[in-house]
């Protein structure tokens, strides 16, 4: 064969690794994408005379073959696509098809079974005038290669990979500061369901949190006082969760937050999510010594998300994947985003911080943003306070309370479960129109004393939790004062959202 020399990867700011041989190679994959990954095809670009490489792509790989020359040319044009728009056409691609024998199999016979999906990929990179210069097979700790003919290089029995962590590919990686989190399976039972659907009160209790807050929901008025306890409940289960005692297995963690957080609860914040004002405030939880817990928070509520709720899940994994990042963890920020849009393909905020993160952009591009919204908040509420405390009252314009005075431009939409809408529909809504006069917390309401951000999960002395002498205190790096919702920073006009902040009538996200 020939050799490879390959250094990942390929950003400036980040420490190489040089391969070459296939063993190399296959011991390479878990360190170049931060996991271990199982039951997935993974395409990697390769530039210059020195094979470095670039961008990659993973999917998981589908069950029925018919499908498999759709994806290999799906696959190959989004790896082509991006790659040529940051780092120009790729010299070369290299591809990993990743699946674990099953009952009956080996890995011979794995092989032998994706060879077509490895023939659909070299068709469809050729056709964009890119070569496959290596597509390899891993399997039951063996990898093969699909383009080495020579038998003494690459043995029909495979080439048997060393045990992880054993490698000198490892030891390399593990001086450079590369670290493996697991397998791609392991990352993401943090974040579902359990199989068997967990515990049968976590769907009894979003029904029950449904039934009280839906209506709630859709009432303007309602919905600022449903969005304060939504935030009031989050700052104490995160305080909850950053008190107990820190352990290292992830299995046992998991378990340890499950018990930490009630279920009544529980389901009052993934429903209190599922308005988008609130959700954004929320994101604001995004650094400082709140980011662990509250990332753990996330993922527990993702967890609780079954049944007819499954695309609840969205928004907590959403903000899971939002928290995984501003912290620096893209592998995780990648798995929660890519799951939140499972759950929901048009979540809008999925899709957007997916691309940011896949775009390679900064997070603190986008916290600072979030932090400005909190102040710009903190800013109108105290205005607004003056200017009631200024104004007597005034009596309401006529037809104020009636439908004629509602505006189609300012009405709330909240998404409803699966089991509560008609059959052969999707992300379903519950509408209700908003008084054309109404403000963000309702027409002549503010709450004195309050923060800009969701209040800060501390427990004063002598005080309610995350309450301080000025009202709820805001989080780190946070603005004072507390005012109307502010909306999502990233979100256009064009996406639902008017110049003026008001709510389009439809989309999520």
């Amino acid at each position: 064969m020939s050799e490879h020399t390959n250094t990942t990867p390929t950003d400036s700011d980040e420490p190489g690794v040089t391969v070459r041989t296939h063993t190399e190679l296959a011991d390479a994959l878990p360190y170049l994408l931060g996991f271990q990954p199982d039951e997935s095809l993974v395409l990697v670009a390769v530039h210059g005379s020195r094979g470095r490489f670039g961008g990659r792509v993973t999917v998981g790989i589908p069950t029925d073959p018919a499908d498999w020359a759709v994806v290999a040319d799906a696959v190959t044009d989004a790896l082509v696509t991006g790659s040529t728009r940051r780092h120009g056409l790729p010299d070369g691609i290299v591809a990993f098809l990743c699946r674990e024998p099953g009952p009956g199999e080996n890995g011979t016979t794995v092989m032998e079974y994706l060879r077509p999906l490895a023939q659909h990929l070299r068709l469809a990179a050729g056709a964009r005038d890119v070569p496959v210069v290596d597509a390899l097979c891993l399997s039951d700790h063996r990898c093969w290669s699909y383009c080495c003919p020579d038998p003494a290089c690459c043995p029909p029995e495979g080439s048997a990979q060393k045990p992880p962590g054993t490698s000198a590919v490892a030891a390399a990686a593990a001086y450079a500061g590369m670290t493996v989190r697991g397998s791609l399976r392991a990352m993401q039972r943090r974040l579902l369901p359990p199989d068997d659907g967990g515990d049968p009160k976590w769907a009894t209790a979003l029904d029950t949190a449904c039934c009280n807050l839906l209506p709630r929901l859709v009432d303007e008025r309602e919905a600022a006082e449903v969005a304060e306890e939504t935030l009031t409940t989050t700052a104490d289960l995160i305080t909850r969760l950053h008190r107990l005692p820190r352990v290292k297995d992830p299995k046992a963690a998991d378990a340890c937050d499950d018990r930490a957080i009630g279920t009544e609860e529980a389901a009052a914040v993934i429903v209190g999510l599922q308005d988008r004002e609130t959700r954004d405030r929320a994101a604001e939880w995004m650094e400082g010594p709140l980011a662990p817990p509250a990332l753990r928070l996330w993922r527990a509520l993702a967890r609780r998300c079954t049944g007819a709720y499954d695309e609840y899940a969205a928004a907590p994994l959403a903000l899971a994947g939002w928290v995984a990042w501003s912290s620096g963890d893209r592998t995780e920020a990648r798995v929660a985003l890519a799951l939140a849009l499972r759950a929901d393909p048009d979540y809008l905020f999925a899709l957007l911080l997916h691309h940011a993160c896949d775009e390679g952009l900064a997070a603190e591009s986008i916290r600072r943003v979030l932090r400005r919204a909190g102040k710009d908040r903190g800013r109108e509420a105290v205005a607004g306070g003056a200017r009631v405390a200024e104004t007597p009252d005034v009596p309401e314009r006529a037809g104020g309370g009636g439908s004629g005075g509602m505006s189609p431009s300012r009405r709330r939409t909240v998404p409803l479960p699966s089991a509560l809408r008609r059959p052969g529909s999707r992300g379903g809504k519950a509408v209700v129109p908003r008084p054309s006069g109404a403000g963000d917390q309702g027409a002549g309401t503010v709450r004195p004393g309050g923060a800009g951000r969701p209040p800060l999960p501390v427990r004063q002395r002598g005080g309610r939790p995350g309450t301080g002498p000025g009202g709820p205190r805001a989080p780190y790096g946070a603005g004072p004062g507390r005012g109307p919702s502010g909306q999502l920073p990233l979100r256009s006009s064009r996406h639902g959202r008017r110049a003026s902040g008001g709510r389009g009538p439809k989309g999520r996200g």
